[in-house]
Order: structure tokens, then C-alpha cells, then sequence
């Protein structure tokens, strides 16, 4: 999937005023993610992803001494993709799930199966609901 197709999707299914809204809605939810697993699984993502999109995983993937795959649960991942999106919860938590589902479309060889088996099950959920969950 391409840059615009990606953002475009998250734009519509998250019912987001602009592009914009959209590519602050997709780098919250990523770098949040990439916080959360671990960083060979968070690079294998990125390596599907167009090189835009990409960045928002490897921004926190390579940041020297910077730990990955941090445990946190459902309200700690929501409440990171708030403050990053400058939105309220019940918005983050949309926004989370549409990204997820655009994810799940853009990649390919079970790598999002992959990325939900390495969440705690609250937080898999979330991963699983979509954009209408």
C-alpha cells in the first residue's frame, strides 16, 4: 500500500478533517506501537510499510539506549496515543484501532499476527476491533 492510499484510509475510517489529522493519528499510534514490542518485530513491520509511514517505527526504534517492547497495557498504549495525537480518549482509542486495521491491510506474512501475539490480551483486542469496534 502506498503513502497516500495508507493515510488516506486512515483519514476516512477514522472520519478525520484532514490529511494532516490523519499522519498525526498514524505517527501516534505507530510510534506508541513501537514503543510496546519488541525492536526486531517493530523493524520487520517498518520494512512493509512505505518509507513515510515507516519513519514513525524507526524514529523509536533507533534512538540510542532507548528500550523497546516496553510492557504496558490497553490504558497505558491509549493514553500514549492521546497525548501524541493531542486528542481526547475515546478518539485515541479510534484512532488506534483504525491504524491497526489499515496495518492489517498493508502488510503482508502474518507480521500483524505477529505484533498482536506479542501484545498483552487487552491490548490485542484493541489491535483486533477495527475501525467499527
Amino acid at each position: 500500500m502506498q503513502h497516500d492510499a495508507f493515510i488516506g484510509q486512515v483519514q476516512a475510517r477514522a472520519r478525520l478533517d484532514s490529511r494532516g489529522s490523519a499522519e498525526t493519528a498514524t505517527r501516534a499510534t505507530l510510534e506508541t506501537l513501537a514503543e510496546r514490542i519488541p525492536a526486531d518485530l517493530a523493524e520487520d513491520l517498518a520494512a512493509q510499510l512505505p518509507r513515510e509511514i515507516s519513519e514513525n517505527i524507526l524514529r523509536i526504534t533507533s534512538q540510542p539506549g532507548e528500550e523497546q517492547g516496553h510492557r504496558f497495557d490497553r490504558n497505558e498504549f491509549i493514553a500514549r496515543v492521546k497525548q501524541r495525537s493531542h486528542t481526547d480518549e475515546p478518539k485515541a482509542a479510534h484512532i488506534a484501532r483504525v491504524v491497526f486495521e489499515v496495518l492489517d491491510e498493508a502488510t503482508t506474512g502474518g507480521t500483524m499476527e505477529k505484533v498482536r501475539q506479542s501484545l498483552p490480551e487487552d491490548l490485542r483486542q484493541l489491535a483486533l476491533a477495527g475501525s467499527k469496534g
